[in-house]
């Protein structure tokens, strides 16, 4: 009875394929498989000892499986029957060609070295118009000598010679360094000319005129003048914009001015000085307590400390006596105006100082200066041409000249005036 048993239990299992129809189905199982390359094929295809570190994994044991007769080859054909087929050599080139195919063309080295115009022209093709119609000249074209100026250093960088010249339009061109103007050969002073001698003689006989109707009067011109100054200074030094500092030496203008009305005549000169020292005090607090570079912070320093000594020192026409401030702001306005005019340097330097004192005189004969007038109007002719220089140097720009080229002349001239003034009155 044991065999009726068995073949009860063994009924509804599928027939037990033979060796061959084993075979035959994992024959079917890995028909879509490359062919397995033998030693020869692997070391032409793969270098040697690349699949060295590549050990298989032990397959799972399958129940009922029999594995004797390659049943490890059955179960890798199961894992692998859904994969792609394999592409032979020329099937894998076929793929990568296709891959490929879209790409551009990559030129050999030689056509590389034959077509550079071609690659610049579309390299520059959506450039502006201006890059591609100015391109720049070849450095072959330029000779070495005049493309190093003269006593420039060895190794410095190259820098064209053919520089524009200096204008007061805002050419960015034109040089921003008094080491450039002289290896230029050029001078970096560059002279306000006829507009500001112009804006400055009628501030001067404005203080002059106004100066004549009293303090009060005359503390409207002077606040323009201080406001002018504080701005200039800063510019020509180059820092631009400079709000605080330039708020700051207006603010102690404007304190100097009401000190100097808050006090007696005598005591005028000491008003000012007493608020020049408070104001470099601020100053310098103000500076420490900044966070830039302590080279920035110098430079800072000595920019604020210097316009709000000019600003304040404006205040001299208030502490002066008025006849002395209406001689004196007449000096000024006609020694910058001659200086402007075309003339050799020497030449209109002597007839500027010449016109200064012979302005003092006659305006002095028409008040209480008198002939004194002559000393009164040398002297701020001489402070004027000063500050007119000083407004001049480093090749400044128009608002420079339209602020410090205005201003410097009748600021530098106030303590002239007031001590002169004292002298001879």
């Amino acid at each position: 009875m044991p065999a009726p048993a068995s073949a009860a239990e063994t009924a509804y299992l599928p027939p037990y394929p033979g060796p061959g129809a084993e075979q035959g189905a994992a024959a079917e199982q890995t028909a879509y498989l490359p062919p397995y390359p033998g030693p020869a094929q692997q070391q032409a295809v793969a270098p040697a000892g690349w699949f060295r570190d590549e050990a298989p994994a032990p397959a799972a044991p399958v129940p009922g499986q029999d594995w004797s007769q390659g049943a490890g080859t059955a179960v890798s054909a199961a894992e692998t029957a859904y994969l792609p087929p394999y592409p032979g050599p020329g099937a894998e080139q076929g793929a990568a060609a296709e891959q490929t195919a879209y790409l551009p063309p990559f030129p050999g080295p030689g056509a590389q070295r034959q077509e550079p115009a071609v690659t610049a022209a579309e390299q520059t093709a959506y450039l502006p118009p201006q890059a591609a119609a100015d391109p720049a000249p070849a450095p072959a074209q330029v000779p070495d000598q005049a493309r190093v100026p003269a006593g420039s250093a060895a190794g410095a960088p190259e820098t064209p010679a053919d520089w524009s010249p200096p204008t007061l339009g805002g050419n960015t061109l034109r040089a921003v360094d008094p080491a450039q103007a002289r290896a230029e050969g050029r001078s970096p002073i560059i002279d306000p000319g006829p507009q500001p001698a112009i804006l400055t003689a009628a501030l001067g006989l404005l203080l002059a005129a106004a100066a004549a109707l009293g303090q009060f009067a005359l503390l409207v011109p002077l606040i323009a003048l201080q406001g002018l100054t504080a701005a200039g200074w800063f510019r020509l030094n180059g820092m631009w914009p400079a709000r605080q500092g330039i708020a700051l030496a207006f603010a102690g203008a404007l304190v100097a001015d009401a000190a100097v009305l808050a006090v007696e005549d005598a005591y005028g000169a000491g008003a000012i000085v007493g608020t020049l020292g408070a104001w470099v005090l601020l100053t310098l607090v103000l500076q420490l307590r900044s966070h830039a570079d302590p080279d920035e912070r110098m430079y800072g320093l000595m920019a604020s400390v210097a316009s709000a000594a000019l600003a304040i020192i404006c205040a001299g026409y208030l502490a002066a006596d008025t006849a002395a401030v209406t001689v004196g702001a007449a000096a000024v306005a006609v020694a910058v105006f001659v200086r402007a005019l075309p003339l050799p340097t020497a030449t209109s330097v002597g007839v500027s100082l010449a016109s200064a004192a012979g302005a003092g005189v006659a305006v002095g004969g028409l008040t209480s200066v008198g002939v004194g007038g002559a000393l009164l109007g040398l002297a701020a002719g001489v402070c004027a041409l000063v500050g007119l220089r000083v407004a001049a140097y480093d090749y400044p720009s128009k608002f420079v000249h339209m602020t410090a080229g205005v201003a410097l002349p009748l600021a530098a001239a106030a303590p002239a005036v007031y001590l002169i003034g004292r002298v001879v009155g």
